[in-house]
């Protein structure tokens, strides 16, 4: 037997619909103008790039993470204003959050296999996750103009009996902040089948308003609701660190499913370092914001651009007449964007733009009017 024959015989041990699937990919960006992940285009000033070179380069590399997992939990308990009474969790990325979720929910239920249930168009990972996990994953399509169908919602929640419901909020691909009567008729529904709620706030910085308010105000209604949020958009997407806010008595369950030391010191001592320095990704999410009007304005202006959607993110999606040359023509010009028209029906001849500095933007918009 040759090695290529052993390789591919026990290639047959690796399950058949992992074998089937695509791994995500990363767009090549070397030499490119990245405005197609959502990235924070700030990069810290010198003086304090220097001082937090000098917070990581003094810590102690040969031991394990130990007590600043804690300082970093009731930093982000504090940044959040979470309620009396709940647990922070910590994720390699919210990506890590989402497979410990699926990981702590995946048993039978009513005959069959848990479900996860979510609006569509939404992040990939939730149903990539169900998947991975032994979930099945149930999509409920959004309305054309990619607002919540709370009927549909209801009824598939009714049906199916989700353990996990997400929400995003904004959400990804399409930036969309629900209304909040729309989102709490879900939760509602999915109380009375005794689930769990996950709102997905990755984009917070970027919103006009967060969920933790209502579980502030109404704590019995939304005690079934896990807060999960990312340091990603917040600005440090290199360092990877996702959280989880919910009651204790949820959260720590959770927490029992999570790989020991998955949180490294350097990059717990960098978000603890960020967290200090609130203020400064504070303005720079103002700026990001300021910048999000002015370039769907000028999206609007173009012609070949067929329709734009609002946002509360730091992402604008828009319909073009052919995505996938307009995607390639910016590309060749030196501009990334994301094409997301495989995505979902809805979403297609759709690319979705990063909202990035003026500077950026503009480089962005000459990119798209020479490619449409």
């Amino acid at each position: 037997m040759t090695s290529q024959d052993k390789s591919l015989q026990a290639l047959q041990r690796i399950r058949a619909d992992v074998r089937a699937m695509q791994a995500y990919h990363v767009q090549d960006s070397k030499g490119l103008l990245k405005m197609d992940t959502m990235e924070n285009p700030y990069r810290l000033p010198d003086a304090l790039q220097r001082k937090l070179g000098e917070r990581l380069g003094a810590l102690e590399i040969n031991r394990y993470p130990g007590e600043r997992l804690e300082t970093l939990k009731k930093m982000l308990a504090d940044y959040v204003g979470a309620p009396t009474g709940t647990a922070v969790l910590l994720g390699n990325g919210s990506d890590e959050i989402i497979t410990l979720l699926a990981l702590a929910t995946a048993q039978p239920h009513a005959g069959g296999r848990a479900k996860m249930l979510a609006p569509m168009p939404g992040f990939v990972m939730y149903p990539m996750s169900a998947q991975l996990q032994g979930l099945d994953f149930v999509g409920v399509n959004l309305t054309a103009d990619f607002d919540l169908d709370v009927p549909a919602m209801q009824a598939a929640i009714a049906a199916q009996q989700p353990a996990i419901t997400y929400i995003a909020y904004p959400n990804n691909p399409t930036a969309t902040l629900w209304d909040d009567d729309k989102v709490q008729a879900v939760i509602d529904a999915v109380a009375d089948v005794g689930g769990l709620v996950v709102m997905d706030e990755a984009y917070q910085p970027f919103a006009s308003r967060s969920w933790i308010d209502q579980m502030r105000a109404d704590p019995v209604r939304n005690a079934h609701v896990l807060l999960m949020r990312t340091l990603s958009k917040f600005g440090l997407a290199g360092a990877r660190l996702g959280y989880l806010v919910g009651p204790a008595v949820i959260v720590n369950e959770i927490d029992k499913v999570r790989p020991p030391y998955n949180i490294s010191v350097l990059n717990c001592e960098t978000a603890i370092f960020a967290l200090e320095n609130e203020a400064l990704y504070a303005e720079q999410a103002r700026a990001i914001r300021a910048e999000r009007q002015p370039l769907i304005d000028a999206l609007q202006a173009l012609s070949g651009v067929r329709k734009v959607w609002p946002s509360e993110a730091n992402m604008v999606l828009m319909r073009v007449d052919d995505a996938g040359k307009t995607q390639a023509a910016m590309k060749a010009r030196g501009v990334l964007v994301k094409n997301v028209s495989a995505m979902h029906p809805l979403l297609a001849q759709c690319l979705r733009l990063t909202v990035g500095t003026r500077e950026e933007n503009a480089r962005m918009l000459a990119a798209l009017k020479e490619s449409l």
